[in-house]
């Protein structure tokens, strides 16, 4: 009768853990991070019976043997690497769209102050002492040079947020290397197979997730499931042997960024959210040396054309623009009679020389050329964020696959365990009521 009553209560210990299991499963359902629980069970070794020899029937009852997680490595590392690519192809998008706002006319009205500029210089030529022209002429220039200012002011305030947004996405890529670090000592610490256990296991994977979708990382686990993580591109250590290697992020005078590992070793990365930034930071850092470079085109070529001309009052032409770059350049503060619309031919020589430079090679084509650049490569990149987004969300579908919980499989094991729990329940109540039968007939 003891050994039918040790089966009862074997039964009942096994069967209340499996519901509890099953509770915390459909609890969590909804919970990031959370891999599908179950609770490992088997026959409990009778009396009579070796760990190496057992008998045919000889029933012991039923042990516990540990809680297991729903996971495939290979799911879990190829969602985190689909992530990292979604991560970066949509961080560079989202600084590409705001360079594209920053250089399309509604922005800066560029396009729209040459077009004026070399409309009035044409409408000049009929009417060469209009003063009403010669004003919108300079009224167009002043137009165009603020342009310049305002585009270069907000590509400048672009490089800052990047770098901003990197400080910030370097503070929180430190922070989850220290989380993972007190996950690895918790773990050491947990018994093997315990609720504790996993649920440290599932917030470890959690903060591997977020550290991949930040920047390129491997990890590798020793027998207790402590994370060793490594950067992919160099191999050197963040978070292993007790310690913890912070990142920080350096602004370069140009904008551009890079990240280094403490201790002064780079940390290169073509993946996640900060290998995002780093794109980001080149492209806007390339854009304002072409804004620049084409600013200081744009002055030369139009100082240059305006200084060959002769003004009303018979006087060389003065220079249109000043400034070096897309941040200085001002127009002149000339008054109507100081437009250089004639030269040695003629009154209106001047304005029929500069209506000619438009073509091929003039500021309006090459601020078109660049704007078309800008256009493709932002389609460009929202193309690749497509497509890295749609295998990101394939990959951890298929991960889901393993881990995810399925509501009427837990409602099927829950009516399946509560069944084995009465069952054990009602083992223990027939050995009492045969005991207790025995006893009486004494």
């Amino acid at each position: 009768m003891s050994d039918l009553l040790g089966i009862g209560a074997s039964g009942l210990r096994a069967y209340s853990a499996a519901l509890a299991t099953i509770g915390d499963n459909i609890a969590n359902a909804q919970s990031p991070g959370y891999a599908r629980r179950t609770l490992q069970l088997r026959g409990a070794q009778s009396a009579g019976d070796t760990p190496f020899v057992r008998a045919n029937i000889n029933p012991g009852g039923v042990d516990i043997n540990g809680i297991s997680r729903s996971v495939d490595a290979w799911l879990i590392d190829d969602a985190r690497i689909s992530s990292g690519g979604a991560e970066r192809a949509s961080t560079r998008l989202a600084w590409m769209d705001r360079v594209e706002g920053a250089l399309s006319d509604e922005t800066n009205g560029i396009a729209s102050g040459l077009t004026s500029l070399f409309t009035t210089a044409d409408q000049l030529t009929a009417d060469p002492a209009n003063r009403t022209l010669r004003s919108q002429f300079l009224q167009a220039a002043d137009d165009v040079a603020s342009g310049f200012r305002t585009a270069a002011g907000q590509l400048s305030d672009m490089a800052d947020g990047i770098a901003g947004a990197a400080a910030g996405a370097a503070d929180q890529f430190n922070a989850d290397l220290k989380a993972l670090e007190s996950i690895n000592v918790g773990l050491r610490k947990a018994r093997p197979g315990s609720t504790g256990e996993a649920t440290l296991l599932d917030e470890r994977d959690r903060l591997i997730d977020q550290l991949s979708a930040q920047g390129g990382v491997s990890a590798s686990f020793d027998d207790r499931g402590a994370a060793t993580l490594r950067a992919t591109a160099s191999g050197d250590v963040l978070v292993g042997g007790g310690e913890v290697h912070p990142i920080s992020v350096t602004t370069g005078a140009d904008g551009c960024l890079s990240f280094s590992i403490e201790g002064g070793a780079p940390f290169d990365t073509a993946t996640g959210s900060l290998g995002g930034l780093v794109e980001a930071s080149n492209h806007v850092a390339d854009q304002r040396a072409a804004l620049d470079a084409m600013a200081a085109d744009f002055a030369g070529q139009l100082n240059a054309a305006h200084q060959a001309g002769i003004d009303a009052n018979g006087n060389p032409g003065a220079a249109l623009f000043s400034g070096a770059t897309a941040a200085t350049l001002t127009a002149a503060a000339l008054s109507p009679d100081q437009v250089a619309a004639a030269d040695a031919s003629g009154s209106n020589g001047n304005m029929l020389a500069l209506g000619a430079m438009r073509g091929a090679n003039d500021p309006e084509a090459k601020w078109s050329g660049m704007i078309a650049s800008q256009a493709q490569a932002t389609a460009s990149a929202r193309a690749q964020d497509a497509a890295a987004t749609t295998r990101a969300d394939a990959a951890s579908a298929a991960r889901s696959a393993v881990s995810e919980i399925d509501l009427d499989r837990e409602a099927g094991d829950l009516l399946r365990f509560q069944q084995a729990y009465s069952a054990a329940a009602r083992t223990i109540q027939v050995a009492r009521e045969t005991m207790q039968t025995l006893l009486n007939a004494v």
